[in-house]
């Protein structure tokens, strides 16, 4: 899956996942690449960075694929809870958010290959 802001490509080759086992495993013992959690409902989600060894970027999508909140440099077995609900969570290398400039409010869309 690509994902877009603005008609540009932040993103190539996310893998969406949409399994509660899946989701909690998430980037455990993995390399770095890019993934979309969709959730059934918006709802604040707890995040967690348990075995993951490397920082990432948090992005937050409410039902309208609209940006709610961003988490930048979330770094290696930590944990946050959203204050937003959201229905999507984007978990991306590090600076992905800098360097598009991603801020709250924007739309982000998705498109397979």
């Amino acid at each position: 899956m690509d994902v877009y802001i603005k008609n540009k490509t932040i993103v190539t080759n996310a893998k969406i996942i949409k399994s509660p086992l899946k989701q909690a495993i998430g980037l455990m013992f993995s390399k770095q690449k890019n993934i979309i959690f969709e959730f059934k409902k918006e709802k604040k989600e707890f995040i967690h960075m348990f075995f993951v060894f490397y920082p990432i970027d948090l992005v937050f999508l409410n039902k309208n694929k609209k940006v709610v909140e961003l988490k930048q440099n979330f770094k290696p077995f930590k944990t946050y809870k959203s204050k937003n609900k959201a229905k999507y969570i984007l978990e991306l290398k590090k600076n992905t958010i800098k360097n598009n400039k991603i801020k709250a409010n924007d739309n982000i869309s998705f498109k397979k290959q």
